[in-house]
């Protein structure tokens, strides 16, 4: 079976799209290929890679990817997913090329405020979101 390919995208590729990413290859990898970039890729959110490991996913090896690099190495999706949020919206990156373009906006962990204990159960809801949204369309295209 050819698994079909899937990028999510947003701003530092820091959380939400390493969350979406993350969760897709471990609900689906045996259907889907996911990968994530960012417009500015930053550095991994250290709260979305222990949102991730309380729920058995380790991201802690992963890199921010820059969405051009992607596209200058002539990368191709079926599934192109941007999940910045709607103060980013107009920021968020269009990766060129064919593939369906879906939206799911989703608030950015990193600008959430607070004890770190706060900024954590904040990102927790978060990828509860991400993988309620993943878990439906996995459905949806089954």
């Amino acid at each position: 079976m050819i698994r079909k390919r899937i990028l999510f995208v947003c701003i530092h590729n820091s959380a939400r799209s390493q969350m979406a990413e993350a969760l897709v290859n471990h609900l689906a990898g045996d259907r889907f290929v996911a990968e994530s970039a960012g417009l500015e890729p930053g550095t991994l959110n250290p709260l979305a890679v222990e949102a991730l490991k309380q729920i058995g996913i380790d991201i802690s090896g992963k890199e921010t990817r820059d969405v051009f690099a992607l596209h200058a190495q002539g990368q191709t999706y079926d599934y192109v997913v941007t999940v910045c949020d709607g103060a980013n919206g107009e920021r968020c990156p269009v990766f060129p090329g064919s593939g369906k373009r879906l939206h799911w906006g989703f608030p950015d962990p990193s600008a959430l405020k607070g004890s770190y204990e706060e900024r954590l159960q904040g990102t927790i809801a978060i990828r509860n979101e991400i993988q309620a949204r993943v878990e439906t369309w996995l459905k949806e295209v089954q």
